[in-house]
C-alpha cells in the first residue's frame, strides 16, 4: 500500500474539529453507574498449565449488563506484590487466546490482564474466544460488529464493550497481587480505540497508556478514505440504509476515540503506520493531537496496519519500565 493520506509535517499538525454529543459525559456517567449496580464479583481460578515463569487463572467479572467477561490474569511467579498492571484490550475478531500466547508483560514483572472482547474469538482459530455477547439490539445491522444496534447509543454494541473495559480496570484494582496507582492500559487496532476510551473514562486510574494504530477513531473521516473494513462495515451499512446516515454518525460520536483523546490525561505512546489503509494515519494523528496528558508517538513511515510490531513492543517495555517501576 503507498502513501495515501496527509504528509507527515500535516498529520502533526492535523487537529479536527470533534464531533460530541452535549450529553457526551452524562451518557457515559449514566452508563458506568449502571454498570457499577452489578456485583463486579471477579473471579480468579488457577489454571494449569505448564509455565515455569508465571502463574495464570482463568479470569471472568461481571461486566455491562452483569454479563460474565472472560480473560486470562497472569502473574510473574514468585514475585512480591503488589505489583504494576497491564491490561490488554484485543483487536477485532480476535479473543484471548492461550495462556502461553500471553506471558511477555508478567515476564517483564508486570501482572497482566487480557480481556476478551464480547462476542468475537468465535471463528478465530489462532486466537479463540469464549465471551458471548447475549445483546443484539433492535435493529438490523451489516455483518460484522460496527453497525450492531447503531441506530441507538444505548444498545450499540461498543457502549458494551467500552463498559467491560471499565469494568476490567476496576477488577485489577481489586485484586490484592495489583498496586492500583500503577495500571497501563494496551491494545491494537480495536484494542488500542478501547484503551483509549477506558483511558478517558477512568482519567484517574490509568497512569499509562499504550495505544498502537488505534481502531474507533475519527469515524467520518475513516469511513470516507479506506475501503477496508472494518471501517467499510459502516458504508455497507449506509449503501442500503440512506437514510440512516445522521442517526448512525450521532450514535458513533459518543464512542468516537476523539473525544475520548480529549480527556485522556495518562502518560500516552502512540503509535501509526503511514501507509496503514485499516486505521489511516490522519485518524491516529488526529487521536494523539487531542491527547492532554503527556504523550509521545512513534512512526512507522513504511507499515501499514502491522505498525511497528516488536519494535514497538520493546518501546512499550522501556517506556513503561521508566513510568510503572520506579
Amino acid at each position: 500500500m503507498p502513501l495515501f493520506d496527509l504528509p507527515l509535517d500535516r498529520l502533526h499538525e492535523y487537529r479536527p474539529e470533534r464531533d460530541e454529543p452535549a450529553d457526551f459525559d452524562g451518557f457515559w456517567a449514566r452508563t458506568l453507574a449502571e454498570a457499577a449496580e452489578h456485583d463486579l464479583a471477579a473471579e480468579f481460578v488457577p489454571y494449569d498449565v505448564p509455565l515455569a515463569g508465571v502463574e495464570v487463572y482463568d479470569a471472568s467479572f461481571s461486566g455491562w449488563g452483569g454479563d460474565r467477561i472472560r480473560g486470562w490474569f497472569i502473574l510473574p511467579r514468585g514475585a512480591e506484590g503488589p505489583l504494576p498492571c497491564v491490561v490488554q484490550y484485543i483487536g477485532y475478531s480476535g479473543g484471548r487466546g492461550f495462556a502461553h500466547d500471553n506471558i511477555l508483560w508478567p515476564t517483564a514483572g508486570y501482572a497482566y490482564l487480557i480481556m476478551e472482547t464480547r462476542g468475537m474469538g468465535g471463528g478465530n482459530t489462532e486466537r479463540p474466544g469464549h465471551t458471548p455477547d447475549p445483546h443484539g439490539g433492535d435493529h438490523v445491522h451489516a455483518f460484522g460488529m460496527m453497525t450492531r444496534g447503531v441506530l441507538d447509543p444505548e444498545q450499540y454494541y461498543y457502549r458494551r464493550v467500552f463498559t467491560d473495559a471499565v469494568r476490567a480496570i476496576d477488577a485489577v484494582r481489586a485484586h490484592p497481587g495489583v498496586d492500583p496507582s500503577r495500571i497501563a492500559v494496551l491494545g491494537g487496532s480495536q484494542g488500542g480505540g478501547i484503551a483509549q476510551a477506558v483511558a478517558g473514562l477512568r482519567p484517574g486510574q490509568v497512569r499509562a497508556a499504550l495505544i498502537d494504530v488505534p481502531f474507533l477513531t475519527h469515524f467520518r473521516r475513516a469511513v470516507e478514505i479506506t475501503p477496508r473494513d472494518p471501517y467499510a462495515e459502516i458504508v455497507r451499512f449506509l449503501s442500503t440504509h440512506r437514510d440512516a446516515e445522521e442517526q448512525t454518525f450521532r450514535t458513533l460520536s459518543y464512542f468516537d476515540g476523539l473525544n475520548f483523546a480529549a480527556r485522556g490525561q495518562a502518560d500516552a505512546l502512540y503509535s501509526v503506520g503511514l501507509m496503514d489503509d485499516v486505521c489511516p494515519p490522519s485518524t491516529v494523528f488526529a487521536a494523539y493531537n487531542h491527547w492532554q496528558g503527556e504523550k509521545e508517538i512513534n512512526v512507522y513511515p513504511w507499515n501499514n496496519h502491522e505498525g511497528g510490531s516488536g519494535f514497538q513492543k520493546e518501546a512499550q517495555l522501556r517506556y513503561l519500565a521508566g513510568r510503572l517501576k520506579g
